[in-house]
């Protein structure tokens, strides 16, 4: 490894699907160091940073946001430029069945870190003070549902959220944007779309039906499947997130989509026609055969929909894929990496596929 950086952030919640992406793709494109603070829940998973072993760029903390002695520590020594917060509790369904550790991640734990931030950020002076960021990731749940014709969501929408995950969003949402107004804290917040691809957890709609597709077995969609979400390529994000963090007017909050408006059953029905071609069943059926119905999920949104021209408008980013491209690749990269794939469906999380799908 050649020159590091003198310069470093703090990524939390940098061991799970985003969070790791983000890490892995900053690491590509440039030297400056990553502390990694990750608490390593079930979606937490080191395996998704195995490429980073030995790199002296990437140092791995295991914790939680809500410890404040670990965060002022990881801060004093550390001294970073910028604070990227991904950690959260992010599955709609498990915070239906157990909503107390979405309150306690994503609300208390939001409020600690904004704590801890702030008394560090106060210690800094000139040019590393006004360059100092704290950048928020949050998600479009926190606006609610959209009907089929309405306007997609923009900065400047009604917070709305339907469920407890959704509302813990928003109230850490509120929480940052209470910070800055407050005490000044420089701070950006990003609301994304639904996000697919590598080293996702599955339990989300895409990988678990690639999974459960070439395994044989069901694969299951919510009531009628016309639920519309945009999709997000995860590396899209990233580089979104890149852009927000360098080039984002403080304060303010920019919304990241794909421009990709997709039903559930429409996006499940690519995959099996991309498996068919790609790993074909031994009978020579479509793995269409294996969709079926399954009741639907309490308070489920109709529709999210994105409007990401602010981002593009002000900053010039648009996603470098499309839903035909990612899809692909995703497909690809979960056949090529079938020993992660084991890996991360121990007993555990069997157990819970099967007690919130029934099968």
């Amino acid at each position: 490894m050649g020159f590091i950086s003198t310069m470093s952030i703090i990524v939390t919640g940098g061991a799970g699907f985003i969070g790791a992406n983000f890490v892995l793709d900053w690491l590509a494109q440039r030297d400056e160091p990553v502390i990694n603070l990750d608490k390593l829940t079930y979606a937490g998973n080191l395996e998704n940073l195995a490429s980073l072993q030995g790199d002296a760029r990437h140092i791995f903390v295991q914790g939680d946001i809500g410890d404040a002695a670990l965060v002022d520590g990881l801060l004093a020594k550390h001294r970073p430029r910028a604070v990227i917060n991904f950690a959260a509790e992010s599955h709609v369904d498990r915070s239906i069945n157990g909503p107390s550790e979405f309150i306690q991640t994503n609300i208390v734990g939001t409020f600690y870190l904004l704590e801890s931030v702030r008394a560090y950020w106060e210690t800094l002076e000139g040019e590393t003070k006004a360059g100092f960021r704290y950048l928020h990731v949050s998600t479009d749940e926190v606006y609610g549902s959209l009907t089929k014709d309405a306007p997609a969501f923009s900065e400047t929408s009604r917070y709305e959220p339907n469920s407890p995950y959704s509302a813990s969003k928003a109230a850490s949402d509120h929480l940052v944007r209470a910070y800055h107004h407050t005490y000044g804290l420089p701070v950006l917040t990003t609301n994304c779309s639904n996000n697919y691809g590598p080293y996702h957890f599955p339990e989300k709609l895409i990988p678990l039906c690639i999974l459960n597709a070439v395994a044989g077995k069901t694969l299951p969609i919510y009531g009628d499947g016309r639920q519309i979400r945009d999709w997000l390529y995860v590396k899209d994000h990233c580089s979104a997130i890149c852009l927000v963090l360098e080039s984002g007017r403080v304060g303010e909050t920019y919304n990241i989509g794909g421009w990709n408006e997709k039903a559930n059953l429409d996006v499940v029905e690519t995959l099996c026609a991309i498996l068919d071609e790609l790993k074909p069943r031994i009978d020579g059926r479509s793995y269409k055969s294996q969709i079926a119905f399954v009741k639907d999920r309490p308070g489920h949104d109709r529709r999210y929909a994105i409007n990401a021209g602010k981002l593009a408008l002000e900053l010039g980013w648009k996603p470098q894929e499309t839903f035909e491209t990612g899809i692909n690749k995703t497909v690809v990269w979960y056949l090529e990496n079938q020993r992660w794939v084991t890996n991360v469906t121990s007993g555990t999380y069997r157990n819970w596929i099967g007690k919130q799908y029934g099968i």
